[in-house]
């Protein structure tokens, strides 16, 4: 039996009160749990839902003042942090050797084809969700949250360890140990947790004030902030060909280690991209501030795309400069850069102190992105029901989500107070890289899949089968023994993986086609995606697992408790479900008009 949308929620006001209007609601909650869940996990919205009466929930709107040349910056800031000034020692020295260049590539066209899913969505749905609301409008409200609550607590958890980074580097940069100077040690805390950072502390509050007045002045301080650090980024490039010398790319120091440009051969290469992709993170919360962006269908595919691009041109070049300073095996893996300069010195240890500077200011640019991202994750997960819609409201006279960025704000200076960088650094997880792989499935099933019109199924069953065939890959490529045996089996999951693609692409039609920009050569350039990341996955540590299930456990527990019956009650308010069939339809219909009014 069909019924209209006033039937729909007339039927479940009369079903259903507040969950939480008193301890007898919410224990029948509780005993509801399985019903609700199964009725609520897997209901996803529109996007015309999305970016009509569900953004309205914040009340005032967000200032659309970015334009294309503010989102290239902001991703630069959000990339390239200190993080570039470590990996890209170990990487050389460890894994790939002076084709660290070619790793810094690899992983430059791995983030650029997760980049290229990311905007299809921010294009198509310019709210500041951004990877929270894609999947929600395609895998629906469950794993929805589950993603974005872990990538929320990835970025508190970063910026925390990124914060109390830039206490390190700032004495660094004037010849001052920061942590006999700079930080209190209190004797009665255990360790790891008795490190009192005042300065960290500061930085956070200095800029959630910052994000919280303006996204305008934001956009540039951190033009200021990305311009003064991509100076220091160039001397420290030009010195390395200055003092550096080209024979470095084929020998090593000790005739005994292998030599040549390729030391530890293709593996290598591929392995050492796995280390350094990390340092291309942060073009991810550029898709957040899509709903604050003028024009939309020209301006975000320019600057998320282009500055992964030109990311990528600078740590190409930074790799070559620190591969020319030093063999490959003389490389310190801690300090790449500053060992390099001290130890091809002749007067030349200064360079330390600006690679300092030049590092506290990356730290700068990358924690004011991330934070201006986590903050507009939060409030669109606020907006949608499963937390309070205290998180989703937007200040009227400085149109930034002010409850969700001081929340946040407070949170990561609570953390960064105490807590020790090894200990945040080893709870930061797997979650960025498990977000690019949701929302390159995501794209996927959003192109091949329309709710009321065609069965989810094939494309559902192609993406588990290719999933699958790439995890299988993975785990041959990183623990199977060397051998003909291993070529074999890797040769034959290649061949299968391109079988599936194309057969899905021959027998599976696009049920819809993108009106503005899209991802090309679909189902492909997602599919590259999906397996690149699944392969950097499988160079994650146990322990990021283990943090990522624990996490992952904390939300499922938060949802079943609270948010479950939050978005049950919220059914009232028109929140969309797949059994709402036709609503779906007529969102579908109106979505495209919608579109090109708002651009």
């Amino acid at each position: 039996m069909n019924y209209t949308h006033r039937e729909c929620v007339k039927k479940v006001m009369d079903s259903h009160g507040s969950s939480f209007s008193s301890f007898n609601s919410y224990f029948h909650a509780l005993s509801d749990v399985p019903r609700r869940f199964i009725r609520r996990a897997g209901c996803v919205s529109t996007t015309f839902e999305e970016t009509s009466r569900i953004r309205s929930r914040s009340g005032a709107d967000m200032r659309k003042n970015l334009r294309w040349y503010d989102l290239i910056c902001f991703g630069i800031g959000g990339m390239v942090g200190a993080g570039v000034f470590v990996t890209s020692g170990t990487a050389s020295h460890d894994k790939a050797g002076p084709a660290v260049i070619l790793s810094y590539a690899i992983a430059g066209l791995c983030a650029l084809l997760s980049a290229f899913c990311y905007t299809e969505f921010a294009v198509h749905m310019p709210v500041a969700g951004g990877a929270f609301s894609y999947i929600r409008v395609t895998f629906g409200e469950f794993t929805a949250f589950l993603v974005g609550a872990n990538l929320v607590m990835d970025y508190v958890l970063s910026n925390a360890a990124a914060a109390r980074s830039f206490t390190t580097y700032l004495g660094t940069a004037i010849g001052v140990s920061a942590e006999s100077k700079w930080r209190i040690t209190v004797s009665s805390l255990p360790k790891g947790f008795d490190q009192i950072d005042i300065i960290a502390v500061l930085i956070i509050l200095i800029l959630t004030v910052i994000i919280c007045y303006s996204t305008r002045e934001s956009s540039v301080l951190n033009m200021i902030l990305t311009a003064v650090h991509i100076l220091f980024i160039i001397f420290v490039i030009m010195m390395g060909f200055w003092k550096g010398d080209t024979k470095n790319f084929t020998e090593a120091s000790d005739p005994n280690h292998p030599s040549g440009f390729f030391p530890f051969g293709a593996p290598g290469v591929f392995n050492g991209a796995a280390l350094v992709y990390v340092s291309y993170i942060g073009y991810d919360a550029v898709s957040t501030l899509a709903e604050e962006v003028k024009n939309p269908i020209t301006d975000i595919p320019i600057g998320v795309s282009g500055s992964v691009i030109l990311v990528t041109i600078l740590y190409c070049l930074m790799a070559a400069s620190m591969s020319m300073l030093l063999p490959y095996d003389l490389i310190n893996p801690e300090s790449p850069f500053t060992g390099a300069f001290m130890e091809n010195s002749n007067g030349f240890n200064w360079v330390s102190n600006v690679i300092g500077v030049g590092a506290s200011f990356g730290i700068l640019t990358s924690l004011l992105v991330a934070m201006l991202g986590q903050a507009r994750y939060i409030c669109v997960i606020g907006r949608s029901g499963v937390v309070p819609i205290w998180f989703a409201k937007v200040h009227s006279k400085t149109s930034t989500p002010v409850n969700a960025s001081v929340f946040l704000g407070i949170l990561t200076a609570a953390i960064a107070l105490f807590t020790e960088l090894h200990v945040l650094l080893n709870l930061v997880s797997i979650g960025t890289l498990f977000v690019f792989l949701m929302v390159s499935n995501a794209v996927i099933y959003r192109r091949y899949v329309s709710l009321g019109t065609t069965t989810p199924w094939p494309t559902l069953s192609f993406l588990l089968s290719f999933s699958f065939t790439s995890i299988m890959f993975t785990l041959l490529w990183w623990f199977a023994p060397p051998g003909k045996p291993k070529g074999f089996m890797l040769g034959a999951c290649s061949i299968i993986g391109v079988g599936l693609i194309q057969l899905f692409s021959y027998m599976v039609p696009q049920a819809r086609k993108p009106d503005f920009w899209g991802v090309p050569l679909m189902p492909w350039i997602p599919c590259v995606s999906i397996f690149l990341n699944i392969f950097l996955l499988g160079n994650i540590d146990t322990a990021s697992y283990i943090r990522f299930g624990f996490f992952s456990a904390v939300v499922v527990l938060v949802y079943v408790l609270y948010s479950v019956h939050a978005s049950f009650d919220g059914e009232e308010d028109g929140i969309v479900c797949q059994k709402n069939v036709e609503m779906v339809k007529e969102s579908i219909d109106l979505e495209d008009q919608t579109l090109k009014i708002q651009s």
